[in-house]
């Protein structure tokens, strides 16, 4: 995504759900093996500590772990996608979204806007005027 966007690979396997499926496989597993009925019981109703104290667990850890991955992994699929289909620039959005999710979507909804507004910008200034035999 990051280093051969047009590549064919990367583009095949941006395509393709599998990756996700296989790591929600994998979450559903954790999350399954994680939740006790004590924990079960906190968490439908939960505080700041609750929850810290949940994550606090190995299994658990793991399970947020995946769930950052998979959102993580679909937005960055979301922003390449976005790059392929308007020629926007990503990359830096896509750094930012491995390893900050929320900020590489904010990083590339901030170049989208940018970039329309320079594109349309200079996309109107290079238009000639047209002018009727009339004005003349």
């Amino acid at each position: 995504m990051i280093f051969l966007p047009n590549w064919g690979v990367t583009k095949r396997v941006m395509g393709s759900f599998i990756p996700f499926v296989a790591l929600a496989g994998v979450y559903l597993y954790l999350f399954i093996s994680s939740v006790t009925p004590e924990t079960a019981q906190a968490l439908s109703n939960p505080q700041l500590a609750d929850i810290a104290r949940f994550l606090g667990e190995e299994k658990a850890a793991a399970t947020g772990w995946i769930h950052f991955l998979v959102m993580d992994l679909f937005v960055g699929r979301w922003i390449y996608w976005q790059g392929q289909q308007t020629g926007i620039w990503t990359t830096h959005s896509l750094i930012l979204g491995l390893f900050a999710g929320p900020l590489g979507l904010l990083s590339h909804i901030v170049t989208y806007w940018i970039t329309q507004k320079f594109t349309s910008a200079s996309a109107a200034e290079s238009t000639p005027t047209s002018t009727s035999t009339s004005q003349l």
